[in-house]
């Protein structure tokens, strides 16, 4: 029989309910950012962030739907959304100017900026482009 101990102590931590309220939904992504934050995840811990994910998912299809934005107007979304500014982000784009360029729509995002702005923001790369 297999024994799940570190699985059991997640469990235990905070145990999974289906999420029913804007507070509950904080208070998973809360531990869901926690668990990401580390790094190098065991396999329980992968499987509890599953779980985790799973009830965030199910929570969030039950919601309106949000409007379909992509690309810079996501970039300025997610910004505002976080409470950030463009010089927080000057470690994905290198330069303050290129941040504002990109905004101001003067530059286009590249692949790479994409892939660092899906991981700064916990997010799926695929958001960044239009859903067919």
């Amino acid at each position: 029989m297999l024994i799940y101990n570190d699985y059991i102590k997640l469990l235990a931590n905070f145990p999974p309910r289906p999420i029913t309220s804007e507070e509950e939904l904080e208070l998973t992504q809360t531990v869901i950012d926690q668990l990401l934050d580390k790094g190098k995840l065991t396999q329980d811990e992968k499987d509890y962030l599953n779980v985790l994910g799973a009830l965030v998912y199910e929570y969030e299809q039950q919601q309106e739907p949000i409007p379909d934005i992509y690309g810079v107007e996501l970039l300025k979304s997610l910004i505002e959304d976080n409470g950030l500014r463009q010089k927080d982000l000057v470690s994905i784009f290198k330069t303050e100017s290129i941040v504002s360029d990109v905004l101001n729509g003067k530059r286009e995002l590249t692949r790479r900026h994409i892939e660092e702005l899906a991981e700064f923001f916990h997010v799926s790369p695929a958001v960044f482009f239009p859903r067919n």
